[in-house]
């Protein structure tokens, strides 16, 4: 018999440690979960002088170097849980199929974080144990997923629902910067041919002005003035929106100030819409994927509040889980957050009454994306005749303003 060190959930969700004596470790998580406990960690307690040989040489070759700056790219991660699941759907084991993908990894931080876990795992360590320790790829809301699908015995159906949820969270990520980068760019160059105008062109002008001693409208002298004002501070240029940019970021971490900017947000002119359709989607569509897991709804709540990235929407979320908590449902605190559209709240308080809350949140996150796609065509739609009336309009102000005072030279001339 060999003893066990393990680490466990009991019903009221508070975490255990203890020693088991069995045979292997599929014995230990048997005993474990006899006594109505959900293991979490399982590793051979080890005798001095004895030591695992293939975490000895990993332990070896990372001693005082394991020092990793950055993350592993979620794109990365998500086409590693795509080729686990169906690995794993295959009938290949888990430390087979690390074992696979690991060597096919290209050299870097999630190959190195793969080797890491085939040995913690050979060493006694679940695969959610071994993967939270790991948090620059396996995030919380990840572990936990995995962690349910070990509990519930259904590892490669849990890996294909999160690989699918992966998926689509990084479709929408990508229809959302995708939408974002044609008006930057056109913002970008605008603000990049303007910029010249009045640096190297305007002079030019203001010279011959004040050479012929024209008397210049209010209009072209408040050109000149901001031409002679971007020529002696160019620096500004660059320096206000870096300096604005940094204000921006000292202030969202004062939480008022942070909760008042994140609702703002939502009231954006064009942007508002979309910003608000893609935060509901992914709440949704999060809570749906750890509901349909097996994770506990409030231990879901818990994780859909840290991945939820507005203020706004995790204030929300708080409100639910304490709703939950008392035993009350999770539409009457969503309908007074006056986040989602009512038709949202309708469907998740039918959800709730028929059971079938995961299926209708899956729902209401298809039909979301379905909205993002509309709302991405409308605001490009939208953005173009603006871009192309604020174009229009600076440079024939800059003509007209530069014209006045030609044809008041000619004038005088004649």
């Amino acid at each position: 018999m060999t003893t066990f060190k393990f680490e466990a959930v009991n019903k009221e969700g508070k975490v255990i440690k203890d020693l088991i004596e069995a045979v292997s470790v599929d014995e230990a998580s048997e005993k474990i979960r006899s006594k109505d406990f959900f293991p979490t960690r399982i590793r051979e307690k080890k005798c001095r002088g004895k030591t695992n040989t293939r975490a000895t040489k990993e332990k070896k070759g990372t001693l005082s170097f394991d020092i990793s700056i950055g993350r592993v790219k979620a794109k990365l991660v998500t086409t590693f849980t795509r080729q686990l699941s169906t690995l794993l759907n295959a009938g290949v084991t888990i430390v087979q199929s690390l074992t696979i993908l690991e060597s096919q990894m290209k050299k870097g931080l999630f190959k190195k974080i793969l080797g890491q876990t085939i040995a913690d795992i050979q060493s006694g360590d679940t695969l959610s144990g071994a993967m939270a320790k790991h948090p620059k790829a396996f995030d919380r809301l990840y572990v936990n997923i995995i962690n349910a699908g070990e509990v519930g015995g259904a590892l490669d159906l849990i890996l294909t629902r999160l690989a699918n949820y992966r998926e689509k969270m990084q479709r929408l990520k990508q229809k959302i910067i995708g939408s974002m980068t044609y008006p930057v760019a056109v913002v970008i160059i605008a603000c990049a041919i303007l910029s010249g105008i009045l640096m190297f062109i305007i002079p030019q002008f203001s010279k011959m002005f004040d050479e012929m001693e024209v008397s210049l409208p209010l209009i072209t002298l408040g050109l000149v003035n901001v031409s002679n004002f971007m020529v002696t501070h160019w620096y500004t240029i660059f320096g206000i929106p870096v300096a604005l940019f940094i204000m921006y970021k000292l202030i969202g971490k004062i939480k008022p100030c942070r909760l008042l900017i994140d609702k703002l947000k939502f009231k954006v002119p064009v942007f508002g819409n979309l910003i608000n359709k893609s935060v509901v989607s992914k709440f949704v569509r999060t809570l749906a994927t750890l509901t349909s897991s097996g994770v506990p709804i409030l231990e879901s709540l818990k994780n859909v509040k840290e991945v939820s990235g507005n203020l706004a929407m995790t204030r929300a979320i708080e409100k639910i889980h304490d709703s939950v908590r008392e035993g009350e449902s999770i539409a009457k605190p969503l309908r007074e957050s006056k986040i989602c559209d009512s038709i949202v709240v309708n469907m998740i308080e039918i959800g709730e009454q028929s059971g079938e809350l995961d299926k209708m949140l899956e729902k209401v996150a298809d039909n979301y994306d379905a909205e993002i796609d509309s709302a991405v065509e409308a605001m490009i739609s939208l953005i173009e005749p603006i871009m192309i009336v604020f174009l229009g309009g600076a440079v024939g102000t800059i003509v007209v303003a530069l014209f006045m005072p030609l044809i008041k030279l000619m004038d005088a001339l004649g």
